[in-house]
């Protein structure tokens, strides 16, 4: 069955950071594009960050730009959200979801949406 999932968040003071990976099981994420997504409690889901399935292009929502980071490790079958710089307005539950090689801004292109992983970002 193939499926990704989330790990990596948790609860951080305002200014620091994060890693969240995003694993895939059941497919290899070679040929994909991978999404990270997030959803504030009341707020509609956010695509907050993309990276095509070569590496080559990238996308950040301007709310993240400069702060967040997005790679892959073939690899390892995995792709990673690097998230600096945190703000309260980051809370969110972040979900990763793939579709086939290129980034799209349509969440509904994205499948094998994973679980989420919660961020809370308090002081």
């Amino acid at each position: 069955q193939a499926q990704l999932v989330e790990s990596g968040g948790g609860l951080v003071q305002p200014g620091g950071s994060l890693r969240l990976s995003c694993a895939a099981s059941g497919f290899t994420l070679d040929y994909y594009a991978i999404g990270w997504f997030r959803q504030a409690p009341g707020k509609e889901r956010e695509e907050v960050s993309c990276i095509s399935s070569s590496g080559g292009t990238t996308y950040y929502a301007d709310s993240v730009k400069g702060r967040f980071t997005i790679s892959r490790d073939n690899a390892k079958n995995t792709v990673y959200l690097q998230i600096n710089s945190l703000k309260p307005e980051d809370t969110a539950v972040y979900y990763c979801a793939a579709r086939w090689a290129t980034c799209s801004m349509s969440s509904a292109l994205f499948h094998s949406w994973g679980q989420g992983t919660q961020v809370t970002v308090s002081s």
